[in-house]
């Protein structure tokens, strides 16, 4: 799905306005999730407190989804280090392509020359 995020994008403007725009929307869903852990520990906490069977019982659920969340932030992190990499090397393939045209005066790649 965002494999192909950066795939034809030269313009290193462009690669960074997509890179800022995806690290938003992550931050903004983990830090929804977060606030929703928050929750979800308080909740816990206050069974443990109470003792009451019920609510002893209840908690297995509640830690269960907070495992889940905490699993979905770990991959949101991932995701954004990997767009993050993927990123960096599209904006150092556009930086050598221009130095490259700089300096040869021409499109292309340089060449190795044996020896």
């Amino acid at each position: 799905m965002e494999d192909d995020m950066f795939s034809g994008i030269g313009d290193p403007t462009q690669v960074e306005t997509k890179v800022a725009q995806k690290l938003h929307k992550n931050f903004i869903q983990v830090q929804s999730i977060l606030d929703q852990n928050r929750l979800l520990i308080n909740e816990i906490n206050q069974n443990q407190e109470s003792k009451a069977p019920v609510n002893l019982t209840r908690n297995v659920g509640l830690i269960r989804e907070l495992n889940n969340n905490i699993r979905r932030v770990v991959d949101l992190y991932a995701d954004l280090s990997t767009s993050f990499a993927k990123s960096t090397d599209a904006s150092s393939e556009a930086d050598s392509a221009g130095t490259t045209l700089r300096s040869e005066g021409r499109g292309g790649q340089k060449r190795l020359r044996p020896g």
